[in-house]
């Protein structure tokens, strides 16, 4: 009789195999047939994904909105030295010259210098729920410290380090957000998280009403440093409720469980058909070496330069409003409808590039109705008409929005080159933020024509440059129509993780990897 059936025992008849190991055996093979029947079924089937799915969404939508928080304190810290200098600031510290233009361009030295490092720190330590809050602490005090500030020396200091610290947020956010969203849905996560800088426009603005118009004089202090005070306070206190909501990682995020972790890890798996961490052979600086030999990375870095310097008259919106021949606070007021406009037409924006794949119009549409405000400004003096301008002018960030999108897009794996690919390229584009801070010198206001012509003239290069990088992702679709490999996808150990934990075979795996295309 057949081992298989039966065993010999000295002291009785033939016994059959334990049953329960046969069963356990049954359930092996049978959950094996499943997967490659349904790769679903570890989930319940194709509706119980879909549904588990729907609920990690909701799950981590509400957990990042902490982060459109933190881009508004990011940004209030970073701008409000504008704000300031509507009451005294400068008088106080006596600048002279280009001194104030300085310290608005010092923080992009140190934002320059700190955000590829700070994101290779990110990827290599994977605990942005306390490396993200840890930087926004840092960043908070020494906000509050530019408020003790006598001098040009001492604003300059507290101006540099605050841009050192800073650095670490933003590329940090999108690398964090392209760990956990598919293409499909990180346009419009990174819209929502770009509103946060939009919104600080408006929000920032009438909370310097508020303190410059209320606090000058209190306890001795002029009103202008209890601004830098108070919002600096804010940041560490966020910072501090950030720590307990922010995620990690996908396959580091205690707080859901073990299924939506899982789910999470295969959805960025689906997407290239490579699992979406490094893989045991790439090292820290393996990103680093990728991305700076990528020609597409300068390229990009180039593009958004020019929208950045496109873009500068962020930093002086309050004395663009000021133009228009209003008091003080009316003309900070006066800064929040503009920038609740933006913020809508970015939400739109975003929401239909994602729904409909592309990416190039969506950019350049937006940045030409913004060149179409700027002409409106350098025309004429008309009040409503330059209001209105401005109107334009700031949902010009719609299209910048997206761009950002499309870096992660178009640098999809290995996560380490990723990380740096966003971080470089955010890095070198605010060279655009110290050039235009010199965009704006007051000799050409009240008008401003000749800094709106240099800004007309970013924006159309920036249009160009991003025509000419759909033309190049068109024709690498075309090479892998038909069959041509692009270097990531020779990740054969990723792939294969890919594989097991989408529950397939390799070849299935390296077939997914192989249907990726760019978008454009």
């Amino acid at each position: 009789m057949s081992a298989t059936a039966e065993t010999k025992n000295d002291s009785g008849p033939p016994s059959p195999i334990d049953p329960k190991g046969q069963e356990s055996f049954n359930d092996t093979v049978s959950d094996q047939a499943l997967k490659r029947n349904d790769p679903d079924a570890e989930f319940g089937g194709t509706e119980a994904r879909k549904k588990l799915e729907r609920k990690l969404l909701m799950k981590l939508d509400l957990r990042f909105l902490i982060m459109v928080v933190i881009y508004i304190l990011n940004y209030i810290d970073r701008n409000n030295a504008s704000a300031a200098r509507l009451k005294g600031f400068e008088a106080d510290l006596h600048l002279k010259g280009n001194e104030f233009a300085t310290l608005l361009s010092i923080l992009y030295v140190g934002y320059i210098i700190m955000q590829v490092p700070s994101n290779m720190i990110l990827n290599y330590i994977g605990k942005p729920s306390l490396y993200l809050p840890a930087c926004m602490a840092v960043w908070g005090v020494i906000s509050c410290l530019t408020g003790i500030t006598t001098n040009f020396t001492g604003a300059l200091l507290t101006r540099f380090f605050l841009g050192f610290v800073e650095a670490a947020f933003f590329p940090g956010a999108l690398f964090l957000l392209s760990k956990w969203y598919t293409r499909k849905e990180l346009g419009l996560r990174t819209a929502i998280l770009y509103c946060g800088n939009l919104s600080s426009n408006a929000f920032g603005n009438l909370l310097a009403a508020g303190i410059l118009g209320g606090m000058q004089g209190k306890l001795g202090h002029a009103a202008w440093r209890w601004l830098f005070y108070i919002e600096g306070a804010l940041t560490v206190a966020v910072a501090i409720i950030a720590i307990f909501i922010l995620p990690d990682f996908p396959e580091t995020t205690t707080w859901l469980s073990p299924m939506e972790r899982r789910l999470a890890q295969v959805r960025m798996a689906e997407e290239v058909g490579e699992s979406d961490h490094d893989t045991k052979e790439e090292s820290i600086w393996t990103g680093l070496i990728l991305a700076v030999k990528d020609w597409r990375v300068w390229f990009m870095s180039l593009a958004l330069t020019a929208q950045v310097v496109g873009l500068s008259f962020n930093a002086y919106f309050p004395t663009l409003t000021a133009t228009l021949g209003y008091k003080t606070t009316v003309s900070l007021l006066l800064c929040a409808p503009p920038w609740g406009f933006a913020c809508i037409v970015a939400f739109a924006n975003a929401r239909h590039a994602d729904y409909t794949g592309e990416r190039f119009f969506h950019i350049s549409g937006s940045l030409f109705a913004g060149m179409v405000g700027m002409v409106i400004s350098l025309a004429t003096m008309n009040t409503a008409a330059r209001y209105i301008a401005l109107f334009l002018q700031a949902q010009s960030y719609a299209g910048f929005i997206v761009f950002y999108s499309w870096i992660s897009n178009t640098f999809p794996r290995p996560p380490a080159k990723r990380a740096v690919a966003l971080a470089l390229i955010n890095a070198f584009s605010q060279l655009g933020n110290i050039a235009g801070s010199y965009v704006w010198p007051k000799p050409w206001g009240p008008s401003y024509r000749k800094s709106y012509g240099i800004t007309i003239s970013c924006f159309g290069c920036a249009i160009v440059m991003c025509f000419i990088l759909r033309q190049h992702l068109i024709y690498l679709n075309k090479r892998l129509d038909e069959g041509q490999e692009e270097e990531f996808m020779q990740r054969r150990a990723a792939i294969l993780e890919a594989a097991q934990l989408e529950g397939i075979s390799e070849e299935e795996a390296i077939r997914r990897a192989k249907g990726f295309r760019y978008v454009y």
